[in-house]
């Protein structure tokens, strides 16, 4: 049980972070990626052998319960033979008694020694789900940076005038021209719709005068 424990926290902590920080530059997000695929299966190996040991200490327990029952019971009977005088039934609840007796001890040991790597598979259970939300903490963290240092670089193409094509600054005046086009054309056509507007106006008005001197 110890070496297993061992082989699954050395799959997980050995050299995680070094590892990590060599092959960063090259794809930090998916190299991340693996190591906690592989953090979180051998996490939930460790997990199924706590319920494991849960189990086993469970069967240990209720072994236990029953041979003390069973050792005590046979004590008794074993009293009551000697007193009745029954020599060979109180000879074989002795001798009962002895094995349970024997039993109970070797029961105690073991479940004591269960609930001892229990208690140990707990601790290394719960050390494995902090890596783990640690790693998935430095994944955020890894993607925040690589976000940062995406749209730097892409604002920089725009705004940095040294780092700037000549064909991005072509496109950027064909805009500036198109717009500077259709606010004339805009301006335009509301000034020739107004000046339309204005004179239908002074014409109405106008035959409305002659109409009145007539």
């Amino acid at each position: 049980m110890t070496n297993l424990l061992t082989r699954i926290k050395d799959t997980i902590m050995a050299d995680l972070h070094a590892a990590v920080d060599q092959k960063e530059k090259k794809n930090p997000i998916a190299l991340l990626n693996q190591y906690l695929r592989q953090c979180e299966q051998e996490t939930e190996k460790v997990r199924k052998l706590v319920e494991r040991q849960y189990a086993l200490k469970d069967e240990f327990t209720r072994e236990y319960s029953q041979a003390v029952e069973l050792a005590e019971k046979r004590k008794y009977q074993a009293q009551i033979a000697s007193k009745a005088g029954e020599t060979e039934l109180y000879e074989f609840a002795a001798a009962e008694h002895q094995q349970y007796s024997s039993r109970v001890e070797r029961l105690s040991n073991s479940l004591e020694q269960v609930k001892s790597q229990l208690g140990e598979l707990e601790r290394k259970y719960e050390e494995m789900k902090h890596k783990l939300k640690d790693m998935q903490i430095r994944r955020l963290e890894l993607m925040g940076r690589e976000n940062v240092t995406r749209a730097n670089h892409r604002m920089n193409q725009v705004l940095d005038s040294n780092l700037t094509s000549n064909n991005t600054n072509t496109r950027f005046q064909e805009i500036d021209t198109y717009l500077d086009r259709l606010d004339h054309q805009v301006k335009s056509e509301y000034y020739r719709d107004t000046i339309d507007a204005r004179i239908a106006q002074l014409e109405k008005e106008m035959k409305l005068e002659e109409s009145k001197s007539i």
